[in-house]
């Protein structure tokens, strides 16, 4: 009862203009830093992992401000699902269009990092092309019917659960269906490899380069990120990756991350620091969380 209860308080925010959504994500997401403790805690572990020379107080300041901007994420979700595409458009400016075009009529895997935007990224790619994507069941069945529901509104979206694997995948890139994809979270090493993120050893998956070797993908990371105040979005197409897959899956592992690091660097606080990225450690190596 209570979910549904907000998932209409949450129909309702989307009939308000933009600059008081934002102030709402602003204030929840004030609240959740002072009340989510444990997940701060593994924020600040996973800074001081990957910043160490950062003092305490600049971390401190990140994971505030990403409580902020991932409130927002989760509020602003209410005009990615019921607002109308011109308004949903509006809100979004697109860089690197000439990638994003170059894609069509072939096997792409759109590598989409762990930003807190992401979903403004995949709402503006399927009102413009048939794509798919994984998804995680929810605790509440419920929640997992409405994320299906809004996830596919614009257009023929397939989605596939992580459960499926990636048979699925495989065959719908072989009939040109972009792959929308977020390889970078810990999902345990038995699909994947250590290497560094930050300096720290990371479980990275490794099926990025396998897809691209089985379907002939192109590579064309995209990533979103959230603007100040009521400015919206701004989603980026980069270049295709050239000579990927490599050889070796631990060395394309390691150029994801590379990639990734690169883009954390320019709005740290909009990675999202409260997944345990380094939960899974390397044979004898102690637990951080």
């Amino acid at each position: 009862m209570l979910v549904r209860l907000g998932v209409f308080l949450l129909w309702l925010i989307h009939f308000l203009p933009f600059r008081i959504i934002v102030a709402i994500g602003n204030g929840l997401g004030f609240l959740l830093y002072h009340l989510a403790k444990e997940r701060r805690r593994v924020g600040m572990i996973n800074l001081q992992l990957c910043f160490p020379d950062m003092s305490e107080d600049e971390r401190k300041g990140i994971v505030h401000d990403h409580f902020k901007v991932l409130a927002r994420s989760l509020i602003e979700r209410s005009l990615l699902w019921w607002a109308s595409s011109d308004r949903i458009n509006s809100l979004i400016r697109v860089e690197g269009m000439e990638h994003f075009e170059s894609v069509r009529g072939r096997p792409a895997i759109f590598l989409t990092p762990h930003f807190v935007a992401l979903d403004a990224a995949g709402q503006w790619i399927a009102q413009r092309m048939d794509s798919m994507s994984m998804y995680a069941n929810q605790k509440n069945p419920y929640m997992t019917r409405l994320l299906l529901e809004k996830r596919a509104r614009f257009g023929r979206q397939l989605l596939y659960s992580r459960q499926q694997g990636l048979r699925p995948v495989i065959k719908a890139m072989r009939q040109n269906i972009p792959f929308f994809y977020l390889p970078d979270q810990d999902q345990g090493i038995k699909d994947g490899v250590f290497v560094p993120f930050f300096g720290v050893q990371a479980a990275t998956m490794t099926s990025v380069s396998r897809i691209a070797k089985m379907t002939g993908a192109i590579v064309v990371p995209c990533v979103a990120k959230m603007l100040p105040g009521g400015e919206g979005y701004v989603v980026t197409f980069y270049p295709a990756w050239e000579n990927f897959p490599g050889e070796d899956e631990t060395q394309d592992a390691r150029r994801m991350n590379e990639f990734i690091e690169a883009r954390v660097l320019e709005m740290p606080e909009q990675y999202f620091w409260l997944h345990k990225r380094f939960k899974t450690r390397p044979e004898g190596e102690k637990k951080f969380y």
